[in-house]
């Protein structure tokens, strides 16, 4: 079900497709690539694009408050409701303004969304399996890209002489309501987060859940999710003492440093160019001198790879580590963009077809770095450094800055590929050194660790419990513990028929 919310990145990519289609420029009277005018829509080009991450800015906010106080699964579908309805005004859209208002109001459910669900995928995840689980968010993000922009190659091919001839940008942007509906569907079968219960004072529903979510043939008593159950709640019952004023995430020296990890993670990803390349590429292989349907089916088979390298991430990724991930998918991208504006800027306005070629390959050849290496890192990574009683407003946080660089690069770059050329990529390169240097100084490894531990290596006094790396002697006195608590007696005065009964039901 948490796969099918990765879908709803179809919302995300569909602009992509969009500035594509022809009729698309016919129906609102705007200049086409190569013409006279062409100037004025690239600003509302722009316009489009920096609306939606103004949204979805809001809608991080939203999350921050939403995701600890009505829960992850409600915050889920207000999510996917909000982006239905916002798809919607956009297909339905008559004029640019109804346009404007619809990517604002979608941007916003995909801000919710973008914090929401690696947050829950996180915390219903073991320790050592994390990193394949929020993996999810990446790989099914990649679907939604994938069939967006198939989507988009197929609906070209609409007879641009319709009467209707707006189907072709209509039809790929109504479908996109499609997914967040369905995740609206089945989201009765999605769990509570434990997490969250035990924020909440239900623990015998979170133990039942982590029953639940750890059941196996050979666990008949439950011993993993009783030892997960004990580490989480002996971390609650120290966190409980501890205030969430505002602007907790500046307060003290360990939040301070997990806030400008989030800041340069999700700041430092949007300079390396991948929003350009996913919503600017048709105009960028356009510019390229490829002409007609080429640029959306090269934008198609690009969005189509990248599913591959995050199956590859999620592989690997609890193997060899977040760190090693981020700078070598880093350090690949930002070659990759060196090459690109190498290439573009000794043969744009040429033609020289091998030179051109080769600036196409350089693209490709990023996106090996970014999907393999970066896509679901990013979100693993983010969801993971906060604790539990600020992971919400700390991801919320992360993801902000992330579409706050959208606005730079976004609502910048198809005026300043018109007018400056190649020399915009060096507004991206210049930065990416300079993150890459950064997150080898500053970035700490997570891998294997639990939640409630990983504050450890940003310096955190009051950590209760702890799993990764301890003797099996240890683990031994931690099930014995477990197996304890969680047969006391309070407990069960909590187990009435009720919070049986309610388990079934979902956040």
């Amino acid at each position: 079900m948490l796969g099918i919310r990765g879908l709803v990145g179809s919302g995300l990519a569909i602009i992509g497709s969009t500035v594509g289609q022809p009729s698309f420029y016919t129906y609102f009277d705007l200049a086409p690539q190569g013409s006279t005018g062409y100037a004025h829509t690239t600003n509302i080009v722009g316009a489009l694009n920096g609306v939606n991450s103004a949204g979805a800015i809001a809608g991080c906010i939203i999350n921050a408050y939403a995701a600890d106080g009505i829960g992850r699964r409600h915050t889920m579908e207000l999510g996917c409701l909000i982006l239905a309805v916002g798809g919607a005004i956009c297909a339905g859209s008559v004029s640019i303004a109804m346009f404007l208002v619809g990517r604002i109001i979608a941007g916003c459910g995909s801000g919710i969304l973008a914090c929401v669900v690696p947050q829950y995928q996180a915390e219903v995840a073991t320790a050592e399996t994390r990193g394949a689980m929020v993996c999810m968010t990446g790989i099914m993000y990649a679907f939604g890209y994938t069939f967006a922009g198939w989507l988009g190659y197929a609906c070209y091919f609409y007879p641009q002489d319709s009467p209707h001839a707006s189907f072709a940008w209509r039809f790929p942007l109504a479908f996109q309501c499609v997914f967040p509906l369905v995740v609206l569907g089945g989201s009765p079968f999605v769990p509570f987060s434990p997490r969250w219960l035990l924020s909440k004072g239900r623990s015998r529903e979170a133990l039942q859940v982590l029953e639940r979510l750890h059941a196996t043939p050979d666990d008949p008593d439950h011993i993993r999710a009783r030892e997960e159950y004990y580490l989480i709640h002996k971390q609650y019952e120290a966190d409980k003492s501890m205030d969430v004023r505002p602007l907790e995430l500046l307060r003290t020296t360990p939040n301070r440093r997990r806030t400008l990890v989030a800041s340069l993670l999700m700041w430092g990803d949007q300079f390396l160019g991948i929003f350009v390349i996913t919503n600017y590429g048709v105009l960028i292989y356009s510019s390229l001198g490829l002409s007609g349907s080429i640029p959306l089916l090269l934008n198609a088979c690009w969005v189509t790879f990248t599913i591959f390298g995050n199956i590859f991430t999620a592989l690997f990724l609890d193997r060899w580590g977040r760190r090693k991930f981020l700078i070598v998918g880093s350090t690949g991208c930002t070659v990759s963009l060196i090459f690109l504006c190498a290439m573009t800027a000794s043969f744009l306005d040429t033609t020289n077809k091998a030179g051109l070629r080769a600036a196409v390959f350089f693209v490709f050849f990023y996106l090996i770095w970014w999907c393999a290496c970066m896509d679901a890192t990013q979100y693993v990574y983010l969801a993971e450094i906060f604790p539990n009683h600020l992971r919400s407003q700390g991801i919320a946080w992360g993801i902000a800055f992330f579409y706050l660089a959208s606005e730079v690069t976004l609502v910048a770059a198809p005026v300043a590929l018109q007018s400056i050329g190649w020399k915009f990529y060096l507004v991206l390169i210049i930065p990416s050194g300079l993150y890459i240097a950064l997150m080898v100084l500053l970035f700490p490894e997570t891998k294997g660790r639990t939640l409630e531990e990983i504050g450890l290596a940003f310096g955190d006094e009051h950590v209760a419990a702890h799993w990764y790396g301890i003797t099996e002697e240890e683990k031994q006195r931690i099930a014995e513990d477990a197996l304890n608590e969680t047969k006391s007696a309070e407990l069960d005065r909590e187990a009435s028929s009720e919070t049986k009964d309610a388990v079934l039901h979902v956040e």
